[in-house]
């Protein structure tokens, strides 16, 4: 039985998450379908990968994860499949399998998409199913598409590093509105060398500590700390950290932003 993993930006308004799970079903009525998530912000790569990833590290070697965000960033002519760690990414080819890993894919191939076909989500999950279904019917992988095949890359969004300082962007607004960093322990700890520390993620008082739980502070104070996924988190006990202090997700500027409220998208960390 596959256990396959979905995590998309397509959203829940119209009939397209049935439509992919069906296209799986139809290809394997056994497989066990499992939604992360349908809500990621349209063409947030970064966000993207942040959930990816964190997937990728709780579930069991065999798994099928399909990624299926910003589909169409060019015309495909194929669709990915990636091997990391025993598990099976299925992604489209626009750059988002080296942010998700922190490298360039060591084995995947491109599954070609039919000439005689329209290009579309449905046919690119369709070319996916038959793909990892004969996977798991024992082909190895480089005999269900082409390997060595050229592919987009794109990096992930790495924190700024000075001698006493670390600067981070906003990765994800979770539903409590608590607000996650692209800063992970080990690169806080590995900069901060055992120094004291003020992180200012707004005009008000920094932060000077490293809670364990949301209640290590009264209700309604601002706190730090480092989540399941390893990455710094700033929060608000029974609070609203992102709606309080303006803080929003990292995003390019676009020329017709012209909003009033002023927005925070980094984080600063001062050691001392």
């Amino acid at each position: 039985m596959a256990l396959i993993t979905l995590t998309t930006d397509i959203g829940t308004q119209d009939y397209m998450v049935g439509a992919i799970k069906g296209q799986l079903l139809m290809v394997n009525p056994a497989s066990k379908i499992i939604d992360v998530t349908h809500t990621l912000n349209p063409f947030n790569y970064p966000q993207a990968a942040y959930i990816s990833k964190n997937i990728l590290k709780n579930y069991p070697e065999g798994t099928f994860h399909l990624v299926l965000v910003d589909m169409f960033d060019k015309n495909p002519d194929f669709v990915l499949i990636a091997r990391h760690n025993g598990q099976y990414i299925g992604i489209p080819d626009n750059g988002l399998i080296k942010m998700i890993l922190d490298e360039s894919p060591k084995e995947y191939v491109a599954v070609h998409l039919k000439d005689s076909e329209p290009k579309n989500t449905i046919t690119c999950v369709h070319a996916l199913a038959n793909a990892l279904h004969q996977i798991e019917n024992g082909k190895a992988l480089e005999e269900v598409g082409e390997p060595n095949v050229e592919i987009e890359e794109k990096n992930s969004l790495r924190p700024i590093v000075n001698a006493n300082s670390i600067e981070g962007q906003i990765l994800f607004v979770d539903r409590f509105e608590n607000v996650v960093i692209n800063i992970t322990k080990e690169e806080f700890e590995e900069n901060r060398k055992g120094r004291p520390f003020k992180i200012y993620c707004t005009r008000g008082e920094p932060i000077d500590k490293i809670s364990e739980t949301y209640g290590d502070v009264p209700m309604s104070d601002k706190l730090a700390l480092f989540n399941t996924a390893g990455y710094l988190e700033i929060a608000v006990n029974k609070g609203n950290a992102a709606g309080l202090f303006g803080l929003e997700r990292f995003r390019d500027p676009r020329p017709d932003d012209n909003r009033n409220r002023i927005l925070y998208q980094t984080v600063r960390i001062f050691f001392e």
